[in-house]
């Protein structure tokens, strides 16, 4: 019997593949404008387009996308649910929600879902394209006024959590919380590496690392999960 072939991530960038970019928002103009933003970056494609949480996730399954730039809000399936959905069919496709709303019940479900961005649509044209190359290169992505949110909400999720630890956390090494605490904090692989005196190689293969105890999709739900099982804490 034949071996079945798995996808597997190639390097992008200049010297690599093309990003490619599945774009999903139910207003045909704001996907227009995406298409005009991304089409003068020569690492990033947009390689497909939906109007919807449905069509998304058939795309999604069809063209296999190393990013999937989606709103929040949308007719027929929402994107937090799409996400879920994306995450089980094409689990190496890393979504970024790029929405209106600020609500935290909708940025902490996206997280919850495996997004591993969660930027808001007041963001620059430049920063679009920042962001997919950064998550396609294993960064999370947040927009700043979000980010203090999260961090708000992980210091109410660990007072309230505090009698409810049940089940003991799988164990992480010294150096993994370590990175994990970095991570929380909002830097890149790069400052990472650079702080602790590792090559950037070394940090994604103790995020994989991380991710694969802990069995989540993203480094954003790796905090929020070691918040709540207070494997680190973040200070005041």
């Amino acid at each position: 019997m034949g071996e079945q072939s798995v996808p597997t991530r190639v390097e992008h960038g200049s010297a690599g593949e093309p990003i490619r970019v599945l774009v999903v928002d139910d207003h045909d103009l704001f996907r227009r404008g995406l298409d005009i933003v991304l089409a003068p970056e020569p690492d990033i494609t947009v390689v497909g387009e939906a109007g919807d949480g449905a069509e998304a996730l058939e795309a999604a399954q069809d063209l296999l996308p190393d990013i999937v730039l989606m709103d929040v809000r949308m007719p027929r399936r929402g994107g937090i649910e799409a996400c879920t959905a994306i995450k089980e069919v094409a689990p190496s496709t890393q979504i970024i929600m790029l929405t209106m709303s600020e609500e935290e019940a909708d940025l902490y479900d996206a997280i919850k879902a495996g997004a591993t961005g969660y930027l808001l649509k007041e963001i620059s044209h430049g920063e679009v394209a920042s962001a997919i190359r950064a998550v396609a290169d294993g960064q999370s992505q947040i927009s700043p006024s979000m980010a203090v949110k999260l961090l708000t909400e992980f210091k109410s999720m660990s007072r309230r959590d505090d009698e409810r630890r049940l089940v003991p956390a799988p164990r992480l090494t010294d150096r993994e919380i370590e990175v994990l605490r970095l991570v929380a904090t909002g830097r890149n692989n790069r400052d990472i590496a650079k702080q602790l005196f590792i090559s950037e190689n070394t940090v994604k293969n103790h995020v994989r690392n991380i991710l694969e105890k802990l069995q989540l999709h993203s480094r954003m739900e790796a905090v929020v999960y070691a918040m709540r099982e207070k494997i680190l804490e973040i200070g005041d």
